[in-house]
């Protein structure tokens, strides 16, 4: 995807940020999606009805089960020896970047990122919806 694709489709996003607890004390208590970066590449694009901040949060704080972005990044980390700690995984995200945009329709914004984009720590990559009456 070029850059110029990939900007158009956050444009209406905030600039990247660094993906620490001080950061997202600035986010907003709206409903909106979210994107880390990791060397300038989405590699996670996440969405919340109850408040951008709190989900953010809950990703650098949370546990595997609150957080896909968690989880995923813990089994990066994991060793076979060593489950990576909450504190390895919110200090790998530490080094990403975050931009969130506020809207009422985050499912859909999240499912045309997560179509265009692709990122790697997505689990499930929705299906192109067909136009109606599209035939086969």
């Amino acid at each position: 995807m070029s850059d110029a694709t990939h900007d158009d489709l956050l444009a209406g996003f905030t600039a990247p940020q660094p993906y620490t607890m001080e950061t997202v004390a600035d986010a907003p208590r709206a409903p909106g999606v979210h994107v880390v970066l990791d060397g300038g590449v989405v590699i996670y694009v996440g969405r919340t009805r109850r408040g951008l901040r709190d989900r953010l949060r809950q990703h650098l704080n949370g546990n595997r089960d609150s957080s896909v972005l968690h989880d995923q990044v813990g089994q990066l980390l994991d060793t076979p020896d060593n489950a990576a700690s909450a504190a390895d995984i919110a200090g790998w995200l530490g080094r990403c970047k975050v931009r969130w945009e506020e809207t009422d329709n985050p499912e859909g914004t999240k499912e045309a990122l997560v179509l265009a984009l692709k990122p790697r720590f997505n689990r499930h990559i929705p299906r192109p919806r067909r136009a109606a009456g599209g035939g086969e």
